[in-house]
């Protein structure tokens, strides 16, 4: 599915700042529709500052997709998968990025600023974005991601 007329929020903390300027700005001149939710510096910040609203609009359907980066992706994807309606997968290669879209349909990519080259971030984050949920076999366990598991004690 093309996503160049979306709305694409990005954020990061100092540890993916540079990758996102390079993101936005690779992104922006092949069309893509940019939201950037900070930081705007290398300065520390805490990731979950800068995550949390992003998750929060793609939670709530504001957005259908998000980027979400830290200094190992870590950090930024356990913040985002705080909120039910997020599938947020840390990628580090590009089979891996298709597989969380058709096989996790995941709606938020976590990157690792420190961790992977740009030109590989980019890559990924086309192929992320570019790549359809194939349903089917996944479509039931996808269900039970967000469902809340019984006590059975």
């Amino acid at each position: 599915m093309e996503r160049v007329n979306e709305i694409i929020p990005i954020t990061a903390d100092q540890g993916g700042f540079k990758m996102k300027s390079y993101l936005i700005d690779k992104m922006t001149a092949m069309g893509y529709n940019m939201l950037d939710f900070g930081t705007n510096s290398e300065a520390s910040v805490d990731y979950p500052d800068m995550v949390h609203p992003l998750a929060k609009a793609v939670n709530d359907g504001v957005y259908l997709m998000g980027i979400i980066l830290c200094g190992s992706g870590n950090g930024a994807q356990i913040t985002a998968n705080k909120y039910p309606n997020v599938r947020a997968a840390l990628c580090w290669n590009v089979e891996i990025a298709a597989l969380a879209r058709k096989h996790n349909d995941a709606n938020i990519i976590s990157l690792p600023g420190r961790f992977v080259s740009n030109e590989t971030a980019m890559e990924m984050v086309k192929m992320f974005l570019a790549t359809d949920f194939e349903g089917g076999r996944h479509e039931l366990r996808v269900e039970k991601i967000s469902k809340t598991l019984k006590s059975e004690s």
